[in-house]
């Protein structure tokens, strides 16, 4: 008998440690991550025509629409059918829930919690490596030389968005728009909240979710 398949969402505000808790689920339960944010960067590098399109939105500092980020992560899935999946960065409105629910509906979704302080601290320590989209901490997860990047040794820069003036209002864009998201999943039975101000602490509350609900389906983890 074929092994069922775990298809989970992550969500969160920008600096709630959503790549850390997936890198974490992805290497425990074989999982794959899925960044709506990596398949973008990919897509803009390789001069797709979705990236382009994308660029486009950028270059003009506006938000990429629903319609492009739905297209770009509904390839992505499609080539996928036969995954298990940990989706992040999608879906973040509720047209991209509908335009999930075509090809699959998530068995979980989790929703971290953070403070709006922590974020603040988190989002003003952060630096970003501009071509391959890694991201440093200050605090925990510092360049091994200050200021470059661990890999290719070019300048890591701080997104305006990452500066503190900037971060109450994205924060307020993210709960606007992520309400309904969450309602619909809550809804479903499927929503877990998790709430800190520690990754660290998060973690063990996950993993024991994430070994249940694999258990729940028949699927061993190690």
């Amino acid at each position: 008998m074929a092994s069922k398949l775990l298809r989970a969402v992550i969500l969160g505000p920008p600096g709630s440690g959503k790549g850390t808790v997936c890198q974490r689920i992805a290497a425990s339960f074989g999982l794959q991550h899925l960044s709506s944010g990596h398949f973008l960067r990919e897509n803009i590098r390789t001069d797709t025509e979705l990236g382009i399109l994308a660029k486009q939105y950028i270059q003009q500092g506006l938000l990429i629409p629903d319609h492009v980020i739905t297209r770009l992560m509904m390839t992505e899935l499609e080539s996928r059918r036969v995954q298990p999946w940990l989706l992040d960065g999608f879906p973040r409105t509720l047209t991209q829930a509908e335009a999930l629910d075509t090809i699959c509906q998530p068995d979980l979704v989790i929703s971290l919690n953070i403070p709006f302080e922590t974020l603040k601290d988190r989002l003003s320590r952060r630096w970003i490596h501009p071509s391959s989209g890694r991201v440093y901490n200050l605090e925990f997860n510092p360049p091994q030389v200050q200021g470059v990047d661990d890999i290719t040794g070019e300048p890591l820069i701080q997104r305006e968005d990452d500066k503190p003036e900037a971060v109450a209002a994205k924060l307020r864009q993210y709960k606007e728009v992520a309400k309904p998201v969450i309602e619909l999943y809550k809804t479903r039975g499927i929503l877990h909240s998790f709430s800190g101000t520690e990754t660290n602490k998060i973690w063990p509350y996950v993993y024991s979710l994430f070994s249940n609900k694999m258990a729940s389906i028949g699927v061993k983890t190690a």
